[in-house]
């Protein structure tokens, strides 16, 4: 485990922050009672995201041994978020704003999947390393902190959130597909998302432009349904 400052950063170490924040987190929806607070909606998401999960777990072996857990909120500040390790918690007021169906709630959790296969977390704590060397000399818990908090830091990490994002997009898209579902009807979780902005053409320092991201998941759905 990690001791000291953060000379370099280990998924291991990443995945033991993950699950004391995710603890956190679910601690204090449970405190408010908005922890699986809708047996329907939570059930509905498991049969979800379970076979995405097995999936995932087949096309990234390393994954198979992680302690993998999805909850539910009807938290209204929750969309859906995935942490290092295979911690994943779906808000419920997020799908209901959004009429996601079935595919459209797919794709959802496979782009959080995805985060998680492709080790976003880790490359992220890694290039902040990178940009600020100092941080080489702090406790890890630190900059696990500032790696959320610091607005100097997050906007230095843009152009790697920024492209983490595209490829949770692409990749989140392939595996779905190859769980069996049809990349026309997951393309269509992006336009929705792009319906919902109020500035569609614009992104920010964390996500691409969603009208960028519906295009660019129209293209790959076409290109899959081709076999290209």
């Amino acid at each position: 485990m990690f001791h000291g400052a953060a000379q370099a950063v280990t998924q291991d170490e990443v995945m033991a922050g993950a699950a004391r924040l995710y603890g956190e987190r679910l601690a204090q929806l449970r405190a408010t009672r908005s922890l699986d607070d809708n047996a329907r909606f939570a059930a509905r998401i498991a049969a979800i995201a379970w076979p995405l999960i097995e999936q995932a777990k087949r096309d990234y072996p390393a994954s198979a041994s992680w302690t993998w857990e999805l909850h539910t909120t009807s938290d209204e500040q929750e969309n859906a978020s995935a942490m290092a390790g295979g911690k994943l918690l779906v808000g419920s007021a997020f799908a209901d704003r959004l009429s996601l169906n079935d595919a459209e709630m797919a794709m959802m959790l496979a782009h959080e999947i995805c985060h998680v296969v492709l080790l976003h977390n880790l490359r992220e704590h890694e290039e902040a390393l990178r940009l600020e060397p100092h941080w080489t000399t702090r406790p890890y818990a630190e900059l696990e902190h500032a790696i959320d908090n610091d607005t100097s830091l997050m906007r230095k990490l843009a152009r790697i959130n920024l492209s983490q994002e595209e490829e949770a997009d692409r990749e989140g898209m392939r595996l779905a597909a190859r769980a069996g579902w049809k990349p026309a009807e997951l393309a269509r979780f992006f336009r929705k998302i792009e319906r919902s902005s109020h500035t569609p053409h614009f992104g920010s320092i964390s996500h691409p432009a969603p009208a960028q991201r519906a295009r660019a998941a129209r293209e790959l759905a076409a290109a899959l349904e081709a076999g290209r």
